[in-house]
């Protein structure tokens, strides 16, 4: 009786360590994706960071433009409320000249 009880309780030590071993391998693997999960995330940290930084820069960049559109808008504003015919007679020298140009052009080739 002692033999069989001895034996099975051999069986158990032997059982237990292979499921021990298991357990350490997989605690080994679930510690290396927790480790790779750790470092991709505080690389989407930075990126995060990063594209934040750029993103208020370009809201700067576009209030600074928009400030300047506004601005040139109001002058052509005040521009287009002065004379009509000034700047109907300025286009229509700038066209002659363009026309005269060409025509140049066109006859020295």
């Amino acid at each position: 009786g002692d033999g069989a009880a001895a034996g099975s309780y051999g069986y158990t030590n032997s059982g237990y360590s292979v499921y021990e071993e298991e357990n350490d391998r997989l605690t080994e693997s679930l510690r290396t994706k927790v480790s790779a999960i750790k470092s991709l995330s505080i690389e989407i940290g930075t990126e995060v960071k990063n594209q934040n930084k750029m993103l208020t820069e370009m809201e700067t960049d576009f209030d600074s433009t928009g400030g300047l559109l506004g601005a040139t808008m109001g002058r052509l504003r005040t521009l287009s409320r002065g004379s009509q015919t000034k700047l109907l007679c300025y286009m229509m020298l700038f066209s002659l000249f363009v026309f005269f140009v060409i025509y140049w052009i066109i006859k020295l080739r």
